[in-house]
């Protein structure tokens, strides 16, 4: 049975220099996290085991590249300029921060730490055309064409007590989004008869569980769920599965797909550098230009199309409000219409 939240990382792990335990562990995930009936498939270790190699060292790489914490908190506000780039104010930076439920259900469980916590801060970069008025010299120019960048759907993943913690989570992450990347190149093969096409999507099925459960750094719309709950969907999801009667060629080119998406990582999803210069406006500006503001991110994207900026943060918790606080807020601001929220 796949474990959603099994953990397959520890701490030191470096490219090219994994104890077999990790190998066996990751293809057995591989396996679970796709299509656990591949174990029928004579020598499916063997033939998973280079590509589980290399994505692990990929996921391991992705992760280790990407700088220490920003501290995200409000003295720092104005000393870094990707927190000015990424949030309206320090006021907007406390309520995104302190309104995301990743981090407020961490908050909940880890009351009496105090302890700095680290997490991954997601955030999807919008640039938009607009016109403008700019001062050239003493003259007021308007209707100068502008480019706009916005940052928007801010998210917190795998936050821990530590960097290091941190950094495992996001290695497990990292390894485990690509597993969901093969999953959904096999929900997307095409089926020629009826009971292939009702297995394609239940592995789709699958593919929405998964996500939920921090399988993916894809934004996920409505609840993500309990941990019994999901492990529970995912279960009634293999039974079903497990009632096909597939054939050997079908599991070998199923077999097949997920090592092609696994020696493909770097293809799969990778990280691109992304260097701005902001004005106050978050209007890109020339790098000569005085007004701006120079912010280099770490941009992920992936083989579906998505992307998103990522920056590993350093939160104080004791600076950041209570979930409650913003509902009490929300509650008073639409009184007047009797609709009061809810946790």
């Amino acid at each position: 049975m796949l474990k959603l939240f099994q953990s397959i990382f520890g701490s030191n792990e470096k490219p090219g220099q994994h104890p077999e335990s990790l190998i066996e562990m990751a293809i057995e995930r591989a396996v679970d996290g796709t299509y656990p009936r591949l174990r029928a498939l004579p020598g499916y270790r063997k033939r998973l085991r280079d590509p589980v190699i290399h994505a692990i060292d990929h996921a391991i790489s992705l992760v280790d590249t990407l700088p220490v914490p920003l501290s995200a908190v409000a003295a720092e506000y104005s000393k870094d300029p990707r927190l000015p780039a990424l949030f309206v104010s320090p006021e907007h930076m406390r309520e995104v921060l302190g309104n995301d439920k990743v981090l407020g259900d961490f908050r909940d469980n880890h009351p009496e730490s105090g302890e700095p916590i680290t997490a991954l801060l997601l955030a999807e970069r919008k640039e938009s055309n607009t016109l403008g008025v700019e001062m050239d010299g003493e003259i007021m120019r308007r209707d100068v064409a502008q480019v706009s960048v916005s940052f928007r759907r801010h998210r917190v993943v795998d936050p821990a007590n530590s960097e290091d913690e941190a950094r495992r989570l996001l290695k497990r992450r990292a390894f485990d989004h690509l597993i969901s990347l093969a999953l959904w190149r096999l929900s997307d093969a095409k089926g020629e008869r009826a009971e292939l096409n009702h297995q394609r999507e239940l592995l789709r099925c699958k593919l929405g569980v998964l996500q939920k459960s921090g399988w993916s750094f894809e934004s996920q719309t409505g609840e993500a769920g309990n941990a019994d709950a999901l492990q529970a969907e995912l279960d009634k999801i293999e039974e079903q599965l497990a009632a096909f009667s597939v054939d050997e060629r079908t599991l070998s080119g199923q077999i097949d797909i997920i090592s092609e998406v696994l020696l493909t990582a770097e293809k799969q999803f990778w990280v691109e550098p992304v260097d701005l210069h902001l004005d106050r406006m978050n209007i890109k500006r020339d790098a000569e230009n005085p007004d701006a503001r120079p912010s280099s991110f770490h941009e992920l994207h992936n083989a579906r199309g998505e992307s998103m900026v990522m920056v590993i943060v350093s939160l104080k918790p004791g600076e950041l409000p209570q979930r409650a606080k913003f509902l009490a807020n929300a509650n008073q601001l639409i009184a007047e219409l009797g609709s009061p929220l809810h946790c």
